[in-house]
């Protein structure tokens, strides 16, 4: 049984933000937004004001990460695959940062 994929359709006005002078990155509302990562990166950047929050390895060999503007408080999860490809998967508003307190442990 091979496995499926799914992945949350960003909001239009992100699609829109980051599609307008760049229509080649995807085809617009409905549509996962994928590209070269410094393309990608820089429109997060640049557009929105996010910069990467945290950093993960997820199989088979993909790298996730997730945005967000301290200023905005938007927030964007970016998956980049081996290859350099970078997709957008979800994106939200009122990102907050927090540290858990391990038992035992000053933060």
């Amino acid at each position: 049984m091979q496995a499926r994929h799914h992945a949350i359709l960003l909001p239009t006005a992100l699609t829109a933000a980051l599609l307008l002078p760049v229509p080649a990155i995807g085809q617009g509302a409905g549509h996962v937004i994928c590209g070269a990562r410094a393309h990608i990166v820089e429109q997060l950047e640049t557009r929105l004001g996010e910069s990467v929050r945290s950093v993960g390895l997820a199989a088979p060999n993909q790298i996730v990460e997730v945005y967000a503007s301290e200023e905005t408080g938007s927030w964007t999860i970016a998956v980049t695959s081996a290859n350099g490809r970078t997709c957008l998967m979800a994106s939200g508003r009122f990102f907050e940062a927090y540290a858990t307190e391990i038992p035992g442990e000053a933060l």
